[in-house]
């Protein structure tokens, strides 16, 4: 019991190390640094991130195959292979085996929580596998949206190993505690809601990552560009990838339609338990926001400045929060049946 009292704790910290190590990625790509490591797990064939512009030249020299994406000419400067550098030390160096002595500490405990924690580290090795495929595929889009969706996959089963533990010391919480018919009746809607979050990250990050994709509805202000796209409200399409930005739009758009509706018909539900209640509308206001955000950032193009990046990166935390916000709520339903 010592162990799990400790491993709780531990588990909650990890769950905040990943959310940092997740921002640290958006960082990345807002940097243009995704490449900026070319060769895993070292760095330009050294451990630090300290690398001149005349070093890379010679390590590309060598290493011919594996110039960058860009150009043979394109240099990083020292803060964004730093950035990358870090990201791989959190993840690779303190994450993983924080995660690892967690599953040993909690070797003797209950099979849900044997499980739950063996889970933990089945994902974050398969987190680093894809990690080395981003790198070798050079930060491809389906790469990087694998990276991602994989986070996302680990850090709910990181908050599962923290309920479990939860719910085996302590009892559920009371912001957990979902009454049963309720989540009996919804369960298999809130599992749809959560999957609709997440088809919208993964297509959001196939925007970000391909190159010109953020132009693909123009960039020419309101409506044109926004809420239109080229000034039409339905665009064909000829090209899924080059054209991800009206398919992303098309999820985001029928997902807060969703969000809207399951609001509404659970504000209905006569109960006098609302934790279901105030999770899907706290999903429904988050991503309301994120869908404001990413409009304003279609909207924040400037000819000299270009778009205002730091709203990406906020746009994926904010993405990324409301998956886990539904993800969660999904769990809840599915611990409530459970007794």
């Amino acid at each position: 019991m010592t162990n799990w009292k400790y491993s709780k704790g531990l588990t909650a910290c990890l769950i905040g190390l990943t959310v940092i190590v997740i921002g640290l990625g958006g960082l990345i790509r807002i940097y243009d640094a995704g490449e900026s490591c070319p060769d895993w797990p070292l760095c330009f064939g050294t451990i630090g991130f300290d690398i001149s512009e005349e070093e890379q030249e010679a390590w590309y020299i060598e290493n011919p195959d594996e110039v960058d994406s860009r150009g043979s000419g394109h240099r990083y400067t020292t803060f964004q292979i730093f950035t990358e550098w870090f990201h791989r030390i959190l993840a690779g160096l303190v994450l993983g085996p924080l995660v690892i002595l967690n599953w040993y500490m909690l070797r003797g405990g209950e099979e849900k929580v044997k499980f739950a924690s063996t889970l933990t580290v089945v994902l974050i090795v398969w987190q680093g596998a894809i990690g080395w495929l981003t790198v070798e595929m050079d930060n491809l889009h389906w790469s990087v949206a694998l990276h991602l969706s994989s986070a996302l996959a680990f850090t709910m089963s990181m908050f599962w190993l923290w309920l479990t533990l939860t719910r085996s010391e302590d009892g559920l919480p009371e912001w957990l505690r979902f009454d049963y018919s309720i989540s009996k009746k919804w369960k298999v809607r809130v599992g749809l809601l959560s999957l609709g979050a997440f088809v919208s990250i993964f297509s959001g990050t196939f925007v970000s990552t391909t190159p010109g994709a953020n132009f693909g509805c123009g960039v020419d202000g309101l409506p044109d560009s926004w809420p239109l796209c080229n000034g039409k409200i339905v665009d064909s399409i000829e090209d899924i990838v080059a054209q991800s930005q009206i398919i992303h739009r098309w999820f985001v758009g029928l997902m807060l339609i969703a969000l809207i509706f399951a609001s509404y018909s659970i504000s209905n539900e006569q109960t006098g338990n609302n934790v279901l209640r105030n999770w899907i509308w706290g999903s429904t206001f988050l991503f309301f926001v994120n869908t404001s955000i990413g409009a304003i950032y279609v909207l924040s193009w400037d000819l000299e400045e270009g778009f205002f990046e730091f709203l990406s990166l906020v746009h994926l935390m904010m993405a990324s929060l409301t998956f886990v916000t539904m993800a969660i709520s999904w769990i809840g339903c599915s611990i409530a049946e459970d007794g």
